[in-house]
């Protein structure tokens, strides 16, 4: 077993951390405070805010032959990238740097004329042109924290994040990226370089660029972890943290201080936007704590995310909602005692690679919730050989996170008590010791997260969550007027 770089700290910041020139700026800080401990950072940058998306319509314009419209937007990229590096850096950096930034767009724009061309937009060439985001933010950082003293130095993550070739969402190959990053990034931070990585792209082991998914980068600072044996991992985003839930549905959310690796993975897997799912896993696999921390506001702790979080006086830790969900009802008489039948039912899905959400079974009828409709056809037309289907569109899942769950009494009626109002299609509870789901329509989701809220975070853990900063908040009317 290696030995763990204690003094190794991988930094993912998102787009909103490096969307501006302002932002870069902000993120060169907080490297430096880091540094200043005498730590050694790995930084890992997601593409500009918005970048990806008008990657991808680019993509998808010249698929369908508009190659005016691709150029178009690739024109617009390539202005608000020359504008901020511009803005970024000194002469000397600049004029390194732009010649850089034009290869990179006059090579997007070659593979946007070739795409409009075949009129064929295949998951590799999508891959491709969604690279360029973090290939060229991944350079203006580095860039950035070179001018600022912080000795930065690119390394394009495509020569150490091996994957397979599943174009769209590819899988990492853990081992040949453990041994990619010893070869090539440690030497770097041994000579006192910071090394700067685009986040969610990586190539297969014919060198062929792929990715790792929408909100992959995440998941790269991870493995980077993992794979250097770091101390820890620091996921920088726009928010103070993991929330009790969304607080965009209400403000009383509070920041949990401390969660463990499971209950996190749950909250990523159901819904909580703040980390990729899969994240969790390279971690928990070093034993590699990681931290959830706001780019805006580098002063606040966040949240720690460890093997084994504190006892928590409050039942649950969280509540996560995951939107545009899809209930699939099959029923048949001939599953009654009929042995291989659920087999056969998740087969289909397995050849179709259609993932589930949550499944219900009873005597004749299986139900179960899937959160994408691609390749649903395919699977329905299967399923109806063998079962009346109904599909049950617009639903959601709440998922309630805490510790030990099963071994507080009458929770159940408590949560549903506190739903009574809004109508439940499904139950899931005992599958796992530390989550409670159930479906309910879309547009109860506001409603019935704020009830749960109510219920369950009145009176909260100081221990565990961030108390101080509701009772800031709820005084500071009263210190105005006064």
């Amino acid at each position: 077993m290696s030995t763990p770089r204690n003094h190794i700290v991988v930094m993912k910041f998102g787009g909103t951390s490096v969307e501006d020139a302002k932002a870069i700026d902000r993120t060169a800080a907080i490297v430096r405070t880091r540094t200043e401990k005498g730590l050694s950072p790995v930084v890992v940058v997601s593409a500009m805010a918005k970048v990806t998306d008008q990657l991808l319509a680019a993509a998808a314009a010249a698929g369908k032959g508009d190659k005016m419209g691709a150029l178009a937007i690739s024109a617009r990229l390539r202005n608000r990238h020359i504008d901020t590096a511009a803005e970024l850096l000194d002469n000397e950096h600049f004029t390194a740097l732009q010649p850089v930034i034009g290869n990179e767009f006059d090579s997007l724009d070659d593979l946007l004329r070739g795409i409009a061309a075949v009129g064929e937009l295949t998951p590799r060439t999508t891959d491709n042109v969604v690279s360029y985001g973090e290939r060229l933010s991944s350079r203006m950082v580095a860039a950035a924290f070179d001018q600022r003293g912080l000795n930065g130095i690119h390394h394009d993550a495509r020569e150490s994040i091996i994957t397979d070739s599943a174009f769209g969402k590819a899988k990492p190959l853990t081992d040949k990226i453990e041994e990619k990053l010893v070869a090539n990034v440690l030497p770097l931070i041994d000579a006192g370089k910071t090394p700067v990585m685009g986040g969610f792209i990586a190539s297969n082991e014919q060198g062929i660029t792929t990715t790792l998914g929408r909100g992959g980068s995440d998941y790269t600072g991870a493995l980077i972890g993992g794979g250097l044996h770091a101390g820890a991992i620091e996921i920088w985003t726009d928010v103070n943290g993991i929330m009790t839930t969304d607080p965009r549905i209400t403000s009383d959310a509070l920041r949990v201080k401390t969660i463990s690796f499971e209950e996190a993975a749950e909250l990523a897997y159901f819904g909580a936007k703040v980390l990729h799912p899969a994240t969790i896993l390279p971690a928990v696999q070093k034993n590699i704590p990681v931290w959830v921390l706001n780019s805006r506001n580098a002063a606040n702790e966040g949240t720690k995310i460890i093997a084994a979080a504190p006892p928590c006086k409050s039942p649950f830790k969280c509540i996560a909602a995951k939107r545009k969900l899809t209930i699939i009802d099959i029923v048949s008489s001939g599953m009654l005692m009929s042995h291989g039948y659920m087999k056969a039912v998740f087969d289909i899905f397995d050849r179709h690679k259609v993932v589930v959400d949550m499944v219900s079974t009873s005597e004749v009828s299986i139900s179960l919730t899937v959160d994408s409709t691609i390749g649903l056809d395919a699977v329905i037309e299967d399923l109806s050989a063998i079962a009346d289907v109904k599909l049950d569109p617009n639903k959601a899942l709440i998922c309630l996170v805490g510790e030990d769950i099963r071994g507080h009494a009458g929770i159940s009626g408590q949560v549903f008590t506190a739903v009574s109002h809004v109508n439940v299609r499904m139950i899931s509870q005992g599958a796992s010791e530390i989550n409670m789901s159930f479906m309910i329509e879309e547009s109860d989701v506001e409603e019935a997260v704020r009830s749960l809220h109510k219920k369950f975070f009145a009176n909260p853990d100081p221990d565990v969550f961030d108390v101080e900063a509701r009772t800031a908040v709820q005084t500071e009317p009263a210190t105005a007027k006064a």
